[in-house]
């Protein structure tokens, strides 16, 4: 919202906007704009009858006196994707979807088309090196990429956000069922997808992975022709820790890794293809792509210690980065920390989909916070509860940042891999001073 917000200003509009909370960067960033509000909080005076358009953000409740003031006074509400089809509508609209690796494979066909000088629009949920903001308009671009999620659009209206797209590509990532908070059982989480596939235009093209079985099997019901484009995961190797993409004629480093990612690049790849762009530059790029930020991101890389961040929060994504990081360093330990976050992953009936999710780890760590849970009115989650729930006898779990830095401060980091994964805080670690800490102690143990 406050990258669409900063968009709108700079294409001339006079933009004003409230939140009872803003976080850094989004208050650094309204701030450096001079559009961020004076004050938090909702203050329905400010809707005047001179406004000619309302922006409604998902997160804004179906009680929030603004919202009330505005449809009182009649003023013309949107909102947020119903203003991105708006602005795309002329466009060719590429559309992101699934339940992982939306955002990985949005930026790679980002950073593919600007890197091989294609003009862009584009809708993105994390920061790309070497692109300005994560929302880009414009009058000129040809396309615009879309990060297409399957939440509700706004407390007005229910519908999955991507419905409002209308996409002339497609890209199917895989189904895991994810936020029982919302999605109460994978029957409903699996429905949001088939309606999707089944209200797409029949010009539509659609991209999807093969080598995911729930969108195959959901594929296999609903295919018309060819217009289905499969995928799977672009052939890769590791050696002595490095990566690289297999060629018929010679092998390519890349600084992504792991089985998922080669998948979302295949789909990257497929795109490029239907708009005519020449393979040799999709490669040129392929190799320059240093992937979204949060996603298996490299915080450290000295003196025997590798330390990864990664935005894993659910049971499928902690599975593949897992596998991942262990495959590109499989003579390493790996300590693979995992912080359960969600309301779906602190929801005792939601756990078992964790089932095996850590097994690849040497040391597997969970943390979470009891006080975190009853902020959110979460009932109380017994460790035993998830101990069983992962099947992993030797599992570490901890419930405070003082237990857990305890208990990395006895753990040898030598020869190690240390996996983070979170869509938190990471248990209240201090990132910037850990390596320094763990090599630190690894020299004088």
């Amino acid at each position: 919202m406050h990258q669409l917000a900063i968009q709108l200003k700079n294409q001339g509009h006079e933009v004003t906007g409230s939140d009872d909370v803003i976080f850094d960067p989004a208050l650094s960033n309204l701030k450096k704009e001079d559009i961020c509000p004076e004050d938090f909080g909702w203050f329905p005076n400010r809707l005047t009858k001179d406004i000619d358009m309302v922006v409604l953000g998902k997160h804004a409740h179906g009680d929030n006196p603004e919202l009330g003031e505005a449809k009182k006074k009649g003023l013309k509400l949107v909102t947020f994707p119903e203003l991105i089809y708006e602005h795309a509508k002329d466009k060719i609209r590429i559309v992101v979807a699934g339940s992982h690796g939306k955002t990985t494979t949005t930026s790679m066909i980002i950073h593919t088309f600007l890197s091989s000088g294609i003009n862009c629009d584009y809708l993105v949920g994390a920061k790309i090196e070497g692109v300005d903001g994560s929302v880009k308009l414009s009058n000129d671009a040809k396309y615009v990429v879309i990060e297409g999620d399957e939440y509700a659009t706004s407390a007005d209206d229910m519908r999955p956000k991507f419905v409002h797209y209308h996409p002339n590509i497609t890209i199917l990532t895989g189904i895991a069922w994810d936020h029982a908070n919302i999605f109460k059982t994978e029957e409903i989480y699996l429905k949001v997808f088939e309606d999707y596939i089944k209200n797409l235009d029949k010009s539509c093209k659609v991209i999807y992975c093969k080598e995911d079985p729930q969108l195959n099997a959901l594929i296999e019901k609903l295919k018309d022709g060819d217009r289905f484009i499969p995928y799977k995961a672009h052939p890769f190797e590791n050696i002595d820790g490095k990566t690289f993409l297999k060629l018929s004629d010679r092998n390519i480093g890349t600084s992504i890794f792991g089985k998922h990612n080669m998948q979302n690049l295949c789909a990257a790849k497929k795109v490029s293809k239907i708009i005519g762009l020449d393979s040799n530059k999709f490669y040129e790029a392929a190799a320059n792509f240093k992937g979204a930020a949060k996603r298996l991101e490299l915080l450290f890389d000295k003196e025997g210690l590798h330390i990864y961040k990664d935005y894993a929060h659910s049971p499928s994504k902690v599975r593949a980065t897992v596998k991942a990081v262990k495959e590109k360093h499989p003579n390493k330990k790996l300590v693979a920390f995992t912080e359960l976050h969600t309301y779906s992953s602190l929801n005792a009936s939601f756990l078992p989909q964790y089932k095996g999710a850590l097994d690849a780890a040497d040391v597997a760590i969970v943390h979470y916070d009891p006080e975190a849970m009853k902020i959110k009115r979460m009932p109380e989650l017994p460790g035993k509860v998830v101990r069983k729930a992962f099947e992993k006898e030797d599992l570490f779990i901890t419930n405070s940042s003082k237990e857990l830095n305890f208990l990395l401060d006895n753990i040898d980091f030598e020869d190690s891999v240390l996996l983070l994964m979170s869509s938190g805080a990471y248990g209240g670690l201090d990132l910037e001073s850990l390596p320094a800490v763990l090599t630190n102690k690894n020299k004088y143990a």
